[in-house]
């Protein structure tokens, strides 16, 4: 080999490692949405389990407080720390056959399980699978009646002037005489003819009650559609006339 030739030469580069450095920062960025996500998810899943859970509206057992189609957000921190009172909205679980075979199918596959996923952290409102809204009008040792000779419902011997009715719907179709038991709630629809409630599950596991322990929070705001968008405050003049329970 010729050695002038090989002092002319250029010497060969080493090769660059500055690839690398786009691959570090973009599987830091990876790292960090992956945090931000899951972080986000975390969070959502601690306010549905503990503080708040939207709900939607499936039927118009509560017109014209609720329609179908109406979301609402349910506050949590009843009944654990603070007492359910009457005239509240509350979202119950079934208690045991009211919902009877209404219930919305289950989507299968791949949008059911997103669906539920979804649903589990708190992303997409609950639906009525398993849950029912309605108004307190009994707590507990409430004697509930219906109906005095005006068609009214009474409690404790108080007759109730129910302004969060449908308009134009009488108190009751049905006649009715209980005492609620300790822990439970009489509840009915604001929709009182298409509403099946206390009224009508009385042969029913808990006897038409609502016990306390199937309580999941009561509803405090619509949030959607926005045109319906309020807060959902307690009728407290309907039920100041009773007293304390």
């Amino acid at each position: 080999m010729d050695p002038e030739s090989d002092a002319g030469a250029e010497p060969t580069p080493e090769p660059s490692r500055r690839p690398e450095q786009p691959r570090r920062k973009r599987g830091s960025l990876l790292r960090e949405l992956v945090i931000i996500v899951v972080s986000a998810l975390l969070l959502s899943w601690l306010v549905k389990t503990y503080l708040v859970q939207p709900f939607s509206i499936p039927s118009s057992s509560m017109e014209d407080t609720l329609i179908e189609g109406d979301r609402v957000l349910v506050s949590k921190l009843v009944p654990r720390f603070a007492d359910v009172r009457r005239g509240d909205v509350i979202v119950f679980k079934d208690p045991g056959g009211w919902l009877g075979e209404d219930g919305p199918e289950d989507a299968d596959g791949v949008t059911g399980f997103a669906d539920d996923a979804l649903t589990f952290v708190g992303l997409r409102p609950q639906d009525a699978g398993e849950h029912l809204i309605k108004r307190v009008v009994g707590v507990g040792g409430d004697h509930v009646t219906c109906c005095d000779d005006e068609g009214r419902v009474s409690v404790n011997g108080v007759p109730l002037a129910e302004t969060y009715l449908k308009p134009g719907v009488a108190p009751s179709q049905t006649e009715f005489d209980t005492v609620v038991p300790e822990d439970s709630y009489w509840v009915m629809g604001d929709n009182r003819p298409h509403s099946h409630d206390s009224r009508y599950t009385g042969g029913l596991p808990g006897g038409g009650y609502v016990p306390l322990d199937d309580v999941v929070g009561v509803a405090f705001a619509r949030v959607w559609p926005v045109d319906r968008l309020a807060l959902m405050k307690n009728p407290e003049d309907v039920f100041a006339p009773v007293g304390e329970p």
